[in-house]
C-alpha cells in the first residue's frame, strides 16, 4: 500500500508543498488526497486523517503523522536508500538544526507575505517591515553559511536536494513572488530550487487550481 499524502491547496498551502516536494523529488510513490482549504467541510475534511484538524498528514497504513518535520523524519526512516537528509553526520545535524528554525522561525515574512505559486513577480501590497526584512537577511545569512560549508557537490544548501531544502521551498516561492531583492548567491538556489522538475509539477497543478483566497491574492 503506498503512502497517502493529506495536502490542502497547492496554490497555498505552504506546509503542504514541503513533504510534498521531498517524496516527488526522491520518486517515493504516494497517493495525494487535496483538501481545498477555507471551506465549510474543510475542518471536517481534514480531521478524517489528522487530529488537528490541520494539513499536511501523512498516512501509512494504520499509522498517521501529522506534522512535518515528522513526516520528513518519517520518509528518511521508511526510505533509507534516499538521502533525504545528507550523509555526513556534521552536515545532517546542521540540515535539522536549519529545517528545526524554519519550522519555528521566520514569522514577519511568513505573515506578510503569505504563499501564492500563481502570483507573478510583484513588490507586495504594502513595503516590507522591518522584521520582515530581518527575516530576509537572515534566510540569506544561513543560505550562504550552509552552501560555503556543505555546498561543494550541488546547487543546494547541502549539495544534493534534501528535506532541509524542502523545507524552504515555500519561502523561497515567497521571495520569488513578492520580488524581494537579494544577493546573486541567494537568487543561484532559488533558481536552482525552482527549476526542479518536482517544484514545476506542484506549480502546474497550482495553477490549474479552480480555489481561490482572497487573503492570499490581496497581499
Amino acid at each position: 500500500m503506498p503512502l497517502k499524502l493529506v495536502i490542502g491547496n497547492k496554490a497555498y498551502s505552504s506546509w503542504s508543498f514541503r513533504p510534498w516536494i521531498l517524496l516527488a523529488h526522491f520518486k517515493i510513490p504516494f497517493e495525494e488526497v487535496v483538501i481545498p482549504l477555507n471551506h465549510d467541510h474543510t475542518r471536517a475534511s481534514i480531521l478524517k486523517y489528522s487530529p488537528t484538524g490541520k494539513v499536511p498528514c501523512l498516512v501509512d497504513g494504520p499509522l498517521k503523522i501529522w506534522e512535518t518535520l515528522a513526516i520528513c523524519e518519517y520518509i528518511a526512516e521508511v526510505r533509507p536508500a534516499k538521502a533525504i537528509w545528507p550523509r555526513s553526520k556534521s552536515a545532517r545535524a546542521m540540515a535539522r538544526v536549519v529545517a528545526s528554525e524554519m519550522h519555528a522561525g521566520f514569522s514577519a515574512l511568513r505573515s506578510q507575505c503569505p504563499m501564492n505559486m500563481r502570483r507573478a513577480p510583484k513588490p507586495p501590497a504594502q513595503p516590507l517591515t522591518a522584521a520582515t526584512l530581518d527575516d530576509v537577511a537572515r534566510l540569506e545569512a544561513l543560505f550562504a553559511d550552509m552552501r560555503r560549508r556543505f555546498g561543494k557537490s550541488g546547487p543546494f544548501l547541502f549539495g544534493r536536494f534534501c528535506a532541509a531544502d524542502a523545507m524552504f521551498a515555500p519561502v523561497i516561492n515567497r521571495l520569488h513572488v513578492y520580488a524581494v531583492p537579494v544577493n546573486p548567491a541567494t537568487r543561484a538556489y532559488m533558481d536552482a530550487m525552482m527549476a526542479l522538475p518536482a517544484w514545476k509539477a506542484w506549480e502546474k497543478d497550482a495553477a490549474e487550481e479552480p480555489w481561490r483566497i482572497a487573503h492570499y491574492e490581496a497581499a
